[in-house]
Order: C-alpha cells, then structure tokens, then sequence
C-alpha cells in the first residue's frame, strides 16, 4: 500500500479531513479535502461532519480551527510549524499596547496566536481588512492595527484611515523586493502582477492587483490574461497551475518560500492520523473571547 494509500484508509478510519493551505508543498496539496487560506479552510472545517482536522499550515491556523470547531480534535502534523509574524506579538504586549490607547478599538490580523485574538475586538483577513475598517470600525477614533505593518500601511491608504500598528511583517513577503518585480515585468511584459498586501509598500505599488492568496486564485481563473506574476509565497503556483493548465506564472522570487510551511510531509500526515498526534488545544476561555472577535468579523463579511 503506498503512503497515499495508507492516508486515505485511515483518513476515513477516523472520519477525518484533511485541510491544506496554499502554501504547502504540492504533494501535501495534492492529498487535501480542501486547499485554501487559513480562515476559509477553518470555516470550511467547521461546517463538516468530521471528528478529526488534520491542519496542514502554521500553528495559529490550526488554533482558529480548533476555535471554530471546539467539538472536534485538531492535529496539525508538525507542532513546529510557527509563523514569525503570529509570534511578533503577544497578548501581553498588546495589553500594554491597549493600556496606552484605552478608547481605541483593537483589530487584528488572523495571522495571531488565540490569546491575542482574545484581546481583540475584530478580527481580519488580507481580504476583508478594508472591509472591516470602513464598516466595522467606521466611527472608531482610535485603531490599533496588529501585528502587519505592511498590510496596515495597504489599509491604511485604501481606507484614508490612521492606525496605531505594529512593527510585525512576514519574513517571507518581505524577500520580495522592488527589483524582483520589475525584473520579471521586463522578462515578461505581457503578465499582470498580482501582489499579496504583506508586501512592502513599494512592492505594492508596483502591483497591477493587490490580493489575498485565494483572491489570486479567483481572479486568475476569471482573468482574460494568460501570464501573472505573483508576488506571494511559492507553494501557490502549483494550485494556481493545476486550475489553469493553459496560463503561465512567474515567481519574481526564488527567496519567496516560507520554511515553516514547507516542514509538513506526506509521512507526518500519516503519523498524525495513526497516534492523533499532535493535537491543537485552546484554553475554553481563551477560546470563548477569540471566537467572539472572529464572529464580530463574520457578522460583517459573511
């Protein structure tokens, strides 16, 4: 039996799914029930009949997930995989931050540990920030923005608004340079440049669109164009390749890959599903306040 195999089996052994995000290696992705962002496959998750998510991401991911389907066990099968920019802040030093600013409402970015999810009053994706700003907090005179800089800065110029942010980034996003951009633009003059708002804002600037990743992979399938360059972490191009096997994508970046993302094999799949290793657990209070910012979200983009 191979190990694919060996995954299925057991997969509907334990009447599990498997969730797999955009940047994972392609095998990985190859093996999903769902590929997507990490808020999209956590919603998903919670919609199913399944006792067991195995979250193919970073360690929040599969914390939102646990907070969206508390009922449910949650495994993510490298309990190493951390996000830099989740781990930039934490609960304590927002509290410090709130403390300063005590009229402010507090936003944050999902790409947050639970417990600074817990200290917050909304919640927000790359896709819905701006949303979120112009409806959700259009009569807030103060905004604390966390933990991008970056994404608060695209914000902050679609939205005309002021944040008090935080110095977060994404060590991956921020590879991609100015340069790699108008490199590959003069390889390849025809293709439109999708850009992720992790970026800096002069990468930014350069893009002809700035989305999310499953922003890119709507807009590529609706698109009259046959060449992109996208300017967001590599494991991408083999889901954007695999719905458009007549387009071409460049990566103006061979700096643009995210170690943690890459750590999930096919193996530690098949380990997780045969000892529920390793298991994602929120603290129910912590869990409660997160789920209430990530409700106050969804009761404005749903």
């Amino acid at each position: 039996m191979s190990l694919v195999e060996k995954i299925m089996s057991l997969k509907k052994e334990r009447n599990a799914i498997i969730l797999v995000h955009n940047y994972q290696i392609p095998e990985v992705q190859d093996i999903a029930d769902y590929v997507g962002d990490s808020l999209g496959l956590s919603i998903q998750a919670s919609k199913t009949s399944a006792d067991v998510i195995v979250f193919c991401g970073v360690y929040f991911m599969a914390e939102t997930a646990k907070i969206l389907s508390p009922g449910k066990i949650v495994l993510i099968p490298d309990k190493d995989a951390g996000c830099p920019m989740a781990n930039m802040i934490t609960a304590e030093k927002l509290r410090a931050l709130k403390t300063r600013h005590p009229g402010a409402k507090v936003l944050c970015y999902v790409n947050t540990t639970a417990d600074v999810k817990a200290e917050c009053d909304f919640c927000c994706t790359s896709a819905n920030a701006v949303k979120m700003v112009n409806q959700a907090l259009h009569d807030a005179e103060e905004i604390i923005f966390v933990p991008d800089k970056y994404l608060a800065d695209y914000v902050a110029k679609k939205t005309g608004r002021k944040f008090i942010t935080w110095q977060g980034y994404c060590p991956t996003h921020v590879k991609i340079l100015p340069e790699d951009i108008k490199r590959a633009k003069k390889e390849h003059p025809p293709a439109e440049v999708l850009v992720h708002p992790e970026c800096t804002p002069q990468v930014v600037a350069l893009a002809d669109y700035v989305l999310s990743t499953e922003g890119m992979c709507r807009y590529v399938k609706s698109s009259q164009a046959r060449e992109f360059i996208i300017g967001t972490e590599e494991g991408i191009l083999h889901r954007l390749k695999k719905e458009n096997p007549d387009k071409f994508f460049y990566c103006p970046s061979d700096c643009a890959i995210c170690p943690n993302m890459k750590k999930i094999t096919l193996e530690k799949v098949l380990w997780a599903l045969e000892d529920l290793q390793f298991r994602v657990e929120v603290p129910e209070e912590i869990a409660e306040r997160a789920r209430r910012s990530i409700r106050n979200m969804l009761d404005i983009v749903d």
